[in-house]
């Protein structure tokens, strides 16, 4: 008869096998038992209902085999959908997640890093600028950490991101193709390198092209305040009523943008070309459709759980701290 041991029928059950042992006289032992007595406590386990105590082996190994996600906005759609593909990743992998919004306020963000440090893991962050120095904390102190979607430039830290300047490159190549010559770029004005790389990238493609005009360039506050930006465009293109095509920088200051147009009652694309970077659902419902440049969401959340369960199961090969670069996929629709 084949003999089992405790660690076995943990897995049966699914109990993470090092939480469970018997400690006599200091030192760890394992238990054998017969397949027969297995069957009868997985019996008994179905009948009564018995959950492991998480907490209790978390305090033993150390171990809670949940992954902290701290992200800039959970309402925003991007971000929405990165945490559950996240999620989702997380939980094949044996992990479960706590997620929160930092509405880019670096205390906000600082605190949650301090709450969630000695009950996750290792973090997944799309942080702002001010909690740079936690982070470094936290690679101080060894606890593994992923940066999604933006990064510290002089912290060595492994990061997915999307390549921001080949994507807005293609971006203004494809409306100057198209004849478009006063083309307006809409920004937040946030500390944030994925911010700063677009609005880098587009200076650089529209200068390249011999159409640039500093006037064409709006910055706006960040805010989390629902048409927040609305005010803003609206001013800026009375201001610039010649232009003919707008670029923004993400989907909601888009969204803001669209309403502006309908207020105005500019057409589009036949008074005005629209282009968004990051896709939302909106966009191909929206009469005309509106192109986009789409984040791959699910490549981002794969590698970055991936990366991290490497880095917390000290499974990491080859060279540390380096940035994934994905590629974002253009989808022209209707607005040019």
């Amino acid at each position: 008869m084949k003999q089992l041991s405790i660690k076995d029928i943990a897995r049966m059950v699914g109990v993470v096998p090092s939480t469970v042992s018997f400690v006599i006289n200091g030192k760890e032992k394992e238990m054998r038992i017969s397949e027969e007595m297995a069957d009868k406590i997985r019996k008994t386990i179905k009948e009564t209902g018995y959950v492991p105590n998480r907490s209790a082996a978390s305090l033993r190994t150390g171990k809670t085999h949940v992954i902290g996600l701290i992200v800039e906005d959970i309402s925003n759609s991007f971000f929405s959908m990165l945490a559950k593909a996240i999620e989702d990743m997380a939980y094949k992998a044996g992990y479960r997640v706590v997620y929160c919004s930092t509405e880019n306020d670096d205390k906000k963000g600082t605190e949650l890093i301090k709450m969630l440090s000695k009950q996750v893991d290792g973090f997944i962050i799309t942080p702002s600028s001010g909690m740079k120095e936690e982070v470094i904390k936290l690679k101080k102190s060894k606890k593994p950490v992923v940066l999604l979607d933006r990064y510290f430039a002089d912290v060595d830290l492994p990061c997915v991101l999307v390549n921001n300047k080949g994507s807005i490159s293609k971006g203004v190549e494809l409306l100057v193709q198209k004849g478009y010559k006063k083309i307006a770029f809409v920004v937040t004005a946030l500390d944030q390198m994925q911010m700063k790389e677009r609005l880098s990238a587009f200076q650089h493609s529209i200068k390249k092209s011999g159409l640039y005009q500093s006037r064409f360039i709006l910055k706006l506050p960040f805010s989390t305040e629902d048409s927040a930006y609305e005010t803003g465009i609206r001013t800026f293109l009375e201001k610039n009523e010649d232009v003919d095509a707008l670029f923004f920088a993400t989907n909601y200051l888009s969204i803001d943008g669209l309403k502006v147009l309908q207020q105005l009652k500019w057409k589009i694309p036949d008074r005005v070309a629209v282009l968004s970077f990051d896709d939302h659902e909106i966009f191909k419902l929206y009469s005309p459709a509106i192109t986009a440049i789409n984040q791959p969401i699910a490549e981002i959340a794969r590698q970055g759980v991936e990366i991290l369960t490497q880095y917390m199961h000290e499974q990491v090969n080859g060279k540390k701290d380096e940035a994934l670069l994905l590629d974002a996929e253009l989808i022209p629709r209707e607005s040019l």
